[in-house]
């Protein structure tokens, strides 16, 4: 179970532009991500691989945490707001729902709901 300090310092990072290090940080080595009902990324190298490509792929990416971070036990889910432009220029906002299972102070497992219509 994190302490809800480890998940602040969390939430703190990715806000602050640093998703990566966070990543490098708080995930366990054989972590996994899903997107909505797609299959799971699994393994902190693969996660890094592709967090490192979206994050090329975009520019002026700002990360928000909209109240309150919801813990329960070893679940936490945050609810994010992302604003970018895409490399050719277009403005993106989306929102998501970030549905973490940690074991002790690391991620293990995490799937993301949200509105693939966001993106047309």
């Amino acid at each position: 179970m994190p302490s809800l300090n480890t998940v602040e310092r969390f939430v703190a990072m990715v806000e602050a532009g640093q998703g990566v290090e966070a990543l490098k940080q708080f995930y366990a080595d054989h972590a996994s991500m899903q997107e909505n009902g797609a299959a799971p990324r699994v393994g902190k190298e693969a996660l890094l691989k592709f967090e490192q490509a979206a994050q090329a792929s975009t520019t002026n990416l700002k990360s928000t945490c909209i109240r309150p971070v919801l813990v329960s036990g070893n679940v936490v889910v945050i609810r994010w707001v992302f604003e970018y432009a895409t490399q050719a220029g277009k403005a993106v906002r989306f929102e998501e729902l970030a549905y973490q299972r940690w074991e002790n102070e690391h991620i293990v497992q995490e799937q993301f709901f949200y509105d693939p219509a966001q993106f047309k």
